[in-house]
C-alpha cells in the first residue's frame, strides 16, 4: 500500500519528518524517500528498503537534509519523492494509491507529446504521471483536481512547494489523510500513530477529495470534500497500525470489537477451547476481544521475532515470503502440546503460510486448531490499494475453493459472499479442509461493518462482496 507524511515548521523539520515517515514503515514494501525545501532549494533522498529498514537507510542522510518544510513516503509502487521544475514553479510530490487506467493516461499523454519518468524497475512512474497531469493545468489546485477527476482507482498525495504544502485525499477517501498541529508546526499524515511521540494533536480528518494548503502558521481548505466516501475497511482489519485512527475511529478498538463479534457468534458452538491466541501481530487485538467476550485464557503459543525479519508480504518472491513467514514466528511447545487452540487472524488471503502453521501446531501436539478470521472470505482481488500480493485473484483461498466447487464459472460470486448461504458454507468447508483446520468460522460482513462503526455505504468492502 504505502504511506505519506508532510510537515511545515518554523524551525528545521528534518527530525520530525524522519520519524514521522518512519512511523509508516509497516505499510511499505519497496522504497522510502524524503524531500525538503530550504529557501528555494530542494533536496531529496530515496532508498530501496526491501532488504533493510527505513531508519537504517536514512539515518546518515539527515545531516544534509535541512529545511523548514518536507515530505516523506514509504512506497510500494515507484521511487519517490519526485522533484519537478515546471511553469507552476518547483515542487516535490509523493503519492499513495493505485492507478487502474495507467495505460490509457499514458496514451493520452503521448498524444499531447508529454514525456514520462521511468521508475527503477523499467515501468512508467505512477507519481511521475500524476505530476505530469498537474503540470498541464494553470495552478496546483487545478492540477490536483484534474488528478482526482481522471484517475480510476485511488490517489492521495502531498505536494511540497516553496510557499507551503498541498495535501489532497483520494476523491473517494479510500486512503486517509489527517492534519496535526503543535506549537510552531503543522503536519499531514496517513497514519495518526506518527503524531503522539512527535507532540502533534489531531486537528482535522480530511474528507474524500478534500484539498488543503498548509504552512507552519495554519492551513486552509481550497476544495471542499465530496459527499461519497469509500474508505478501505481493511485499514482497520489489518493494514493500519493499532494506535492509529481513521475517521476518528481507532484501529485497536475496531479489532477488539471484531474479536468480540466472532466470539458472540461462537457461543452456541459445542467446542472445547483451552486457549485463545492471535496470529501476531495484527491478530492480537482480535484475539483480545474474542477471549474477553468468552472469558477464555488469552495466551501466546507463537511469538514474533522482530529484530531482523521483515513482514512476510514484503519479498516479491513467494518462496522467500514463505521462508520469512516461517522464520519470524517462533512456537512455544509448552503452550501448544495437549491444547485445543483457537486462533484469531486478520484474514486468510492465499492460506499458504497458514497451512504450514497449522501443520506445525499439530506436529507440536495440538489437539485442535480452530481459526476465526476477523473478516469474511476474500473473493475479489483489491482494485484500489495494491492490498494483496497475489498475482491473480484466482490465487485467493476463497476463489480456489469456488473453482473446486464450480469450475471456472464465476457467475455465482454474489451467492458465495452471503454469510451462511449454501454456497458460502460449501466454500468455507473447502478452505477448512485444504488448511486441515479443526473448525473454521469467518466474520460476517454486517458484524465487521458494525465493529467499525461507519455506515456500509461509506466503506469499501469490494474484496469480500464485489460491491464497488
Amino acid at each position: 500500500m504505502g504511506g505519506i507524511f508532510g510537515i511545515c515548521s518554523k524551525t528545521d523539520c528534518i527530525t520530525d519528518l524522519y520519524y514521522g515517515t518512519d512511523y509508516h514503515s509497516h505499510l511499505g514494501t519497496k522504497y522510502g524517500g524524503l524531500a525538503v525545501e530550504d529557501n528555494g532549494r530542494f533536496k531529496r533522498s530515496i532508498h530501496n528498503i526491501e532488504s533493510d529498514y527505513f531508519r537504517s537507510k536514512f539515518g546518515s542522510d539527515l545531516s544534509r537534509l535541512k529545511g523548514n518544510k518536507g515530505i516523506g513516503v514509504i512506497s510500494d509502487t515507484d521511487p519517490q519523492p519526485l522533484v519537478i521544475v515546471s511553469h507552476l514553479g518547483k515542487f516535490a510530490i509523493v503519492t499513495v494509491g493505485k492507478i487502474n487506467n495507467l495505460d490509457f493516461l499514458i496514451k493520452e499523454g503521448f498524444r499531447n507529446k508529454t514525456p514520462f519518468f521511468e521508475s527503477g524497475r523499467g515501468e512508467i512512474s505512477q507519481t511521475g504521471l500524476i505530476a505530469s497531469i498537474i503540470n498541464h493545468e494553470n495552478s496546483f489546485k487545478e492540477g490536483i483536481e484534474k488528478v482526482q477527476e481522471v484517475i480510476e482507482g485511488s490517489c492521495s498525495l502531498i505536494l511540497l512547494t516553496e510557499k507551503g504544502i498541498y495535501a489532497a485525499r483520494d476523491k473517494l477517501g479510500r486512503t486517509p489523510l489527517i492534519i496535526g498541529k503543535k506549537e510552531g508546526s503543522y503536519s499531514v499524515t496517513f497514519e495518526t500513530c506518527a503524531f503522539p511521540n512527535l507532540g502533534f494533536e489531531i486537528e482535522k480528518y480530511l474528507g474524500p477529495g478534500e484539498i488543503v494548503f498548509m504552512t507552519s502558521e495554519s492551513y486552509e481548505q481550497i476544495k471542499e470534500p465530496g459527499d461519497k466516501m469509500q474508505i478501505c475497511s481493511f485499514l482497520w482489519v489489518y493494514y493500519g497500525y493499532p494506535s492509529s485512527s481513521y475517521e476518528d475511529i481507532n484501529v485497536e478498538f475496531v479489532r477488539y470489537n471484531c474479536g468480540a463479534a466472532l466470539a458472540k457468534n461462537d457461543t452456541n458452538e459445542n467446542i472445547k477451547i483451552d486457549i485463545v491466541a492471535g496470529i501476531p501481530d495484527s491478530g492480537t487485538g482480535h484475539a483480545h476481544g474474542y477471549a474477553n467476550e468468552r472469558n477464555l485464557p488469552n495466551q501466546r503459543p507463537f511469538v514474533k521475532y522482530t529484530p531482523t525479519w521483515p513482514r512476510s508480504f514484503m519479498p516479491q518472491n513467494q518462496e522467500m515470503r514463505n521462508l520469512v513467514a516461517k522464520m519470524k514466528l517462533i512456537p512455544i511447545k509448552k503452550l501448544i502440546g495437549g491444547k485445543s487452540i483457537l486462533f484469531c487472524e486478520d484474514s486468510i488471503v492465499r492460506g499458504t503460510q497458514l497451512q504450514d502453521t497449522v501443520k506445525l501446531l499439530f506436529d507440536y501436539g495440538a489437539l485442535g486448531v480452530h481459526m476465526r478470521p476477523a473478516c469474511p472470505p476474500l473473493i475479489c482481488g483489491c482494485k484500489f490499494l495494491n492490498f494483496s500480493r497475489s498475482r491473480s485473484e484466482l490465487d485467493l483461498a476463497g476463489r480456489m475453493a469456488i473453482k473446486e466447487l464450480d469450475g471456472d464459472d464465476e457467475k455465482d460470486l454474489n451467492e458465495y459472499s452471503k454469510s451462511d448461504s449454501e454456497k458460502n458454507i460449501a466454500m468455507v468447508e473447502k478452505i477448512k479442509q485444504r488448511l486441515k483446520l479443526t473448525t473454521l468460522k469467518y466474520q460476517r460482513l454486517n458484524d465487521l461493518v458494525k465493529a467499525i462503526g461507519l455506515p456500509k455505504e461509506k466503506l469499501c468492502t469490494y474484496c469480500w462482496d464485489g460491491v464497488e
